[in-house]
């Protein structure tokens, strides 16, 4: 088997130009023909062993050639030539490898531990030098923690991805292209098999993985306290629900009963506050209304005091909204809201109205009275045109006092 040319100039794979000369410079005056008489032929071998090394890792193109092809090469060549001696992997589909699940070299987990081991140094070997290498976990023994063994071990190896070449799998040499073009036609091809080769052995190495863990004792009695936990977790979420669907309940019960006696204490504060509104700006023409009506049935002592409640504020009165109120300062306030000012405009348009109708009808009325002869239809026409504008001028309310002493008028006739 051919050594590497690394080895033989006694340099690291990342040596420099340097370092290669320097070596070369010094191992060609040792084993120089000419400076070894004594042993021609070795030293003949080891010479020839030494200028090929050094012709080939001089030149960066066939360095780089070399470097992509070295395990090949070392295992034989290229292509038939090539001498894969990696770890049979197909063997260890089969429970008959191993004999129980004890450590004993026979056992589950000496065997399994050994095969991922060779699987990890054949890798290393491919590694480049200027390369981080992450170290491969242990598959470890059979009272292994989870946490810190088991579970890392099969992280790493469920995904795993080999860095192998797979150079020997390529049909071409593109040393030997005529041109560059060919050479690039050549590498492309050469791709395709050594991906094809690289995505089969990782494929083979998962699915091994996954064969040993289904059979994983470790594996199994984790699996089993996880759904022994999980039926716990769910049992006890049952019950925490089943407990808030209960206190909730009793929440909406008190929620409800809570909420209608505000309800009604709202009501009561609400009732108050109009009854003070009212009382202190005379604001509610309906409860005036209504103590008018119960004041009828009143003596005549209730009577008085309403007659002097009546004369208190009749000073207070606004005509336009029909409102009285108890307080100047609550009738300036009313004055300069809008409301009001809509409805003494409203108000003035229809007296102006109502003078042009009565100017118009007085006008008529003077002219009738010059025709000597006076048409009775004459002044059943005015009469019905007085008796119009009297039902189109609106009527201004009465106030207690006016319908007071209209209810006495009344009763004296």
């Amino acid at each position: 088997m051919p050594r590497c040319h690394y080895e033989v100039l006694g340099v690291q794979r990342n040596a420099t130009d340097d370092d290669l000369k320097k070596s070369y410079r010094k191992l060609a005056l040792r084993w120089h023909p000419d400076k070894n008489p004594d042993n021609v032929e070795e030293a003949t071998e080891t010479f020839r062993e030494i200028q090929q090394a050094y012709d080939v890792l001089s030149d960066p193109q066939e360095r780089a050639w070399y470097d992509k092809h070295r395990e090949a090469i070392l295992r034989g060549g290229l292509g038939e030539d090539y001498k894969d001696d990696s770890e049979d992997l197909m063997q260890y589909f089969s429970s008959a490898v191993f004999s129980g699940y004890g450590d004993d070299h026979k056992g589950f987990y000496a065997v399994y531990g050994d095969v991922f081991k060779k699987i990890a140094e054949e890798d290393a070997r491919f590694v480049e030098p200027d390369e981080d290498e992450e170290k491969a976990p242990d598959f470890g023994t059979s009272d292994s923690v989870y946490e810190e063994s088991v579970r890392p071990f099969y992280a790493y190896w469920q995904s795993y991805c080999t860095k192998k070449s797979f150079v020997w799998l390529e049909k071409y040499d593109t040393r030997e292209a005529p041109n560059r073009r060919v050479a690039r036609l050549m590498e492309k091809e050469n791709k395709k098999f050594r991906d094809k080769g690289k995505k089969e052995y990782n494929e083979t190495v998962r699915q091994l993985v996954a064969f040993v863990k289904k059979r994983d004792k470790r594996v199994q009695v984790h699996k089993k306290r996880v759904e022994e936990k999980l039926a716990e977790q769910a049992r006890l979420a049952a019950e925490r629900q089943e407990r808030l669907k209960r206190e909730q309940a009793k929440e909406v019960e008190g929620y409800k009963e809570q909420e209608w006696m505000c309800a009604s204490g709202l009501q009561d504060e609400l009732a108050d506050l109009e009854a003070r509104v009212a009382q202190e700006f005379g604001d509610s023409d309906q409860s005036w209304e209504d103590e008018e009506e119960e004041d009828g049935d009143c003596s005549g002592e209730g009577e008085e005091e309403e007659e002097q409640e009546e004369e208190m504020y009749d000073d207070l009165y606004c005509v336009a909204c029909n409102k009285a109120f108890k307080t100047d300062k609550a009738l300036a306030n009313h004055e300069q809201s809008k409301k009001h000012r809509e409805k003494v405009a409203i108000l003035k348009q229809q007296m102006e109205e109502e003078e042009e109708e009565v100017t118009m009808a007085t006008e008529e009325a003077e002219a009738s009275t010059d025709t000597p002869d006076v048409d009775v239809n004459a002044e059943s026409e005015e009469d019905e045109l007085q008796a119009a504008c009297e039902e189109n001028t609106p009527k201004p309310k009465l106030s207690k006092k006016q319908k007071k002493r209209r209810r006495q008028q009344q009763r004296e006739n």
